[in-house]
């Protein structure tokens, strides 16, 4: 049996620190000389809690001591050490209950005769009274910050996800492109496409577009058709009717020549009932702005169009 008093602290709510004194007697073995036999203990033990306060808590003890032995051979202090396991429960506000089990070794060389030393398991129960304040429960780790995904985001509303939106913050309405930034958006008129030099100069009059248009005819006229039944079914959109030329003549020519055609186009679509308000124009920009190669024959057909430029 062994009795003893500690005293300490928790210096964490997982950890705590004792200074202990304990006390053991008992009866020598005969082949050892017979007798008493006793020794008192001093040190510092240190236990780590898992678990939460009014629970069982298990927890593990690791102690080293000084013990001074008392016997007829020899008295003396050696070094000892201790290992052992543990489960504490709170029973009271103040009060905890703790029974704990473990290993004790101690380096006396004297007690036992041609030893180095000797160890002993130990069953202990003890009653704790805390007094203060209990230590304060750890703080719950911040949850991580939510990963921005940018993929599943549109800020400004235009279709494009604020990771590949390299002008955030357009305008509501605004039409753009892949990449978030505004863009001139045309209603295609391909196919379109004017005779070269034609119209002449005069050549303005509804009537007159079979005579400047491309072969075949009707389908020119059935692209300008789709167009008007594209700006019908979306009568809040308004587009600028432009014209554009090959290189063939001279900048001058091609101003005019450009600014001629766009009226044809122009005049079609008011003639099949869009309101002028909603049309830009018309206007010619000659040569300029080519979308393909001026040096073929294909190439220059591409070139002699009309486009239908969306607003912004």
């Amino acid at each position: 049996m062994y009795y003893g008093l500690a005293v300490g602290r928790y210096i964490s709510p997982h950890a705590s620190i004792d200074i202990f004194a304990d006390r053991t007697k008992r009866d020598r073995d005969r082949r050892a000389g017979g007798g008493n036999w006793s020794n008192n203990s001093v040190g510092v033990a240190a236990r780590f809690y898992a678990g939460d306060w009014n629970a069982w808590r298990p927890y593990l003890l690791a102690g080293v001591m000084g013990s001074y032995h008392n016997n007829r051979n020899d008295d003396g202090w050696s070094p000892a050490a201790e290992l052992g396991a543990g489960l504490s429960k709170t029973i009271t506000d103040s009060s905890d209950f703790r029974v704990e089990a473990g290993y004790r070794y101690d380096w006396d060389d004297k007690s036992q005769r041609k030893e180095d030393g000797y160890g002993d398991w130990f069953l202990g129960f003890s009653i704790v009274s805390r007094f203060g304040e209990p230590p304060a429960k750890p703080v719950p780790a911040a949850a991580p910050a939510p990963v921005n995904d940018c993929s599943t985001k549109d800020s400004d509303g235009d279709g494009v996800n604020d990771c590949d939106d390299k002008c955030p913050g357009t305008p509501a309405g605004t039409m753009v492109g892949p990449d978030g930034c505004p863009q001139k958006v045309v209603i295609d008129l391909r196919g379109v496409n004017f005779k070269f030099d034609y119209p002449k100069k005069g050549h303005v009059k509804a009537e007159e577009i079979a005579k400047a248009l491309a072969e075949p005819t009707s389908e020119s006229l059935a692209i300008l058709d789709q167009a008007v039944d594209t700006l019908k079914r979306y009568p809040d959109v308004k587009v600028t009717v432009a014209g554009y030329t090959d290189s063939i003549g001279t900048d001058e020519y091609n101003q005019a020549l450009s600014e001629r055609r766009a009226q044809i186009v122009y005049d079609y679509l008011v003639k099949h009932g869009i309101d002028p308000s909603r049309l830009q124009g018309p206007i010619g920009h000659g040569e300029n702005d080519p979308i393909d190669t001026n040096d073929t024959p294909e190439g220059r057909a591409r070139n002699r169009r009309t486009e239908l430029q969306v607003q912004q």
